[in-house]
């Protein structure tokens, strides 16, 4: 059985997102429902709420909506990955308001951002703060900007990082070199993780397992199977596949894992980081 560690939910009537009328594909309410009802059928057994990105203003709406869905009979959602900006002169307060019970980690959305964000100091300090309270941080970042990821995880080496969808590759343009250097110097701090999520999006419409195959099989290698956590990145994986078909990519790609392995990679490694 599998935590999905990333998982995006829309609520358009409660939440406001600018960046969704820029993907129409995607622009429509995502529900829980929906999602359990293909996730309790393909081994899913918990979820992780990743934060969609919404506008500022709607982070702690967004929290107290996961924490809703926590609180119901049966389900399968064990906490949020909150947005904040770590950017902003108010973020300790921030960080004080968050119910540990709900919020089990940070992401701020790198690639949509300046490069310079992630080396103002302001910013590394309050990644830092993350740390010390006891959160990991996500780390979306493109394929051209990983070197960032490895500054800031070399600025904050208290704090536990989790590289999300295998640091974006650019699976269609075919930029696995550059990629795979990269990763490979990334993954030689400890207190780093990948999460495998959703890679088809990065890929041809035409994808097939051995597409993915080199990815996958180098983050394992460069990371470990104790660091390394699996995702859905759902709705954006439907983009180039369907829930059920990233997770049926996931198992074949994964077959020849030893019972150790794979229980570290579907749920052990993901109840340690995020401490569910």
């Amino acid at each position: 059985m599998f935590i999905d560690t990333h998982l995006h939910l829309v609520s358009r009537q409660l939440i406001t997102y600018p960046w969704l009328t820029d993907v129409p594909a995607l622009n429509r309410d995502w529900t829980y429902d929906e999602y359990e009802s293909t996730a309790k059928r393909i081994g899913i057994s918990g979820v992780l709420h990743m934060e969609v990105d919404c506008a500022p203003e709607f982070i702690e709406t967004e929290n107290a909506f996961v924490a809703d869905l926590m609180a119901r009979p049966g389900s399968l959602m064990r906490g949020a990955i909150s947005s904040a900006r770590p950017e902003a002169e108010d973020f300790t307060s921030f960080l004080d308001r968050l119910d540990p019970k709900v919020v089990k980690g940070i992401r701020r959305v790198l690639h949509v951002a300046p490069d310079e964000l992630s080396q103002d100091t302001g910013f590394r300090a309050n990644v830092g703060l993350i740390g010390k309270k006891g959160l990991p941080f996500d780390i979306c970042v493109s394929q051209r900007q990983l070197k960032l990821a490895i500054d800031l995880a070399d600025a904050c080496p208290n704090t536990v990082f989790v590289l999300d969808h295998c640091g974006v590759p650019d699976i269609a343009g075919d930029g696995y070199k550059d990629w795979e250097k990269s990763i490979t110097r990334l993954a030689e701090r400890p207190h780093v993780n990948a999460k495998i999520s959703g890679i088809s999006a990065y890929a041809a419409p035409d994808w097939t397992l051995e597409t993915l195959r080199p990815y996958v099989e180098h983050i394992i290698e460069s990371f470990g199977w104790d660091r390394v956590v699996w995702g859905s990145d759902s709705p954006v994986c439907t983009l180039n596949s369907s829930l059920d078909q990233w997770m049926a990519a996931t198992q074949a790609l994964i077959a020849d894992a030893s019972e150790i392995e794979r229980a570290a990679f579907s749920c052990g490694n993901a109840k340690r980081i995020w401490n569910i």
